[in-house]
């Protein structure tokens, strides 16, 4: 796959932010991260606007910078925990356990308790080990069910590890009510990064059926969590954020009616995304013959300093070079370390100045999602990526 023209910064930009970006990022050494802790307040109001009725609980994962979750928790952000290490930091934080939900279907048992020792009282769950283990050491909690999705049409789908078939889904409610757990509703995710907006039409349809059968065994479900999936501005484009909920509050609207349950979301990629900028430099150019039309441009940052998400070509950052954009040419990009899959794109062909050289910066755009929290410890001996908050 070929890009049809050269990227203008405008397209995701403007101009005098990246200038501010690039002053502020002077005489740092890279790679490291940027975050707009403005634009993160920005994207958490605009999801607000379009979902006004939905409760909001931000994943985490996609970035647990400290000074985010502050921002978010003061514009009255839930958040969405994976770990008692997540739910630990959130409580050192003085955010209070009713705004935490327990949402990885993939807890150990003395994780359970803490949570509920700490006040946490919203777990999902997809199987009945786990449920089991919720209803020993955290009775009477609200319980959201898992519902699978098939995942296509997402940048980076979350399919088959999580989440349980409708039928599986149907059993676990039931026990839940037994073992004196609380049903209390269906989530899903319908991958991160969704293009496909009729993705969750299947999904809320599969979950109005289960809200029917349940009722038949005298169990009012009584919310929806949507999960997350909603976009960032990648290099190529999505819908924007008002068309996705248009679109889901009319397949809400259309299986529910004037019955509408609570509805919960889950974003992190749509918060954090576009408010990151990745700063990294070249290290070396060369070519692997001296036939070869193609270079090889190596950068300080890879797979392993927090590009994971460039996996089989995922996700496509926009990039952009510092020199001017003349005399373009279509190269690999690959990172630093030793292993041989670092190499970040070499089907999808980048073009960037023919006369990059060691030392120049190479910048990614809408990194702020699932960079610093992907990045490895110690590999080759890099340290973790370092994360900057820009002044504002």
């Amino acid at each position: 796959m070929l890009l049809s023209r050269p990227l203008r910064i405008s397209d995701f930009m403007r101009p005098l932010e990246f200038e501010k970006i690039k002053k502020f990022a002077l005489g740092k050494p890279t790679p490291f991260l940027i975050l707009d802790l403005k634009k993160i307040a920005q994207n958490y109001d605009e999801l607000a606007e379009n979902f006004p009725t939905a409760k909001i609980f931000y994943a985490l994962k996609a970035n647990p910078n400290q000074q985010v979750l502050k921002t978010l928790a003061k514009k009255g952000s839930n958040f969405d925990a994976a770990t008692i290490f997540e739910i630990k930091k959130l409580l050192g934080l003085g955010i209070p356990p009713e705004r935490i939900s327990f949402g990885n279907t993939i807890k150990k048992e003395i994780d359970i308790e803490f949570a509920y020792r700490k006040g946490v009282r919203i777990f999902v769950t997809d199987s009945v080990n786990d449920l089991q283990k919720i209803g020993r050491r955290a009775p009477g909690s609200k319980i959201f069910f898992r519902l699978i999705t098939e995942g296509s049409g997402a940048d980076w789908p979350l399919s088959r590890k999580f989440g349980a078939h409708p039928d599986m889904i149907y059993d676990l409610i039931v026990k839940a009510k037994k073992i004196g757990l609380t049903p209390f509703g269906i989530s899903f995710h319908v991958g991160s990064q969704q293009r496909h907006i009729g993705q969750w039409d299947n999904s809320i349809a599969q979950v109005k059926y289960l809200f029917s059968i349940a009722k038949r065994e005298g169990i009012n479900l009584k919310a929806i969590n949507l999960g997350g999936g909603f976009p960032t501005n990648y290099l190529q484009p999505t819908q924007k954020l008002k068309i996705y909920a248009r679109e889901i509050k009319r397949f809400l609207k259309k299986n529910f009616g004037t019955k509408m349950p609570e509805i919960f979301v889950e974003p992190g990629r749509m918060i954090a995304g576009d408010a990151g900028v990745l700063v990294s430099e070249v290290i070396t150019v060369a070519r692997k013959s001296a036939t070869s039309e193609i270079e090889w441009v190596f950068l300080d940052i890879g797979k392993f300093g927090g590009l994971i998400e460039t996996t089989d070509e995922a996700i496509k950052y926009p990039i952009f070079a510092e020199k001017r954009l003349r005399n373009l040419q279509e190269v690999v990009l690959a990172g630093p370390t030793c292993d041989s899959v670092d190499v970040l794109y070499e089907n999808f062909k980048y073009r960037l100045p023919a006369n990059l050289r060691e030392g120049d910066r190479i910048y990614f755009f809408s990194a702020g999602a699932y960079t610093t929290s992907y990045s490895a410890i110690e590999f080759n001996g890099i340290p973790p990526l370092q994360e900057y908050i820009l002044p504002n």
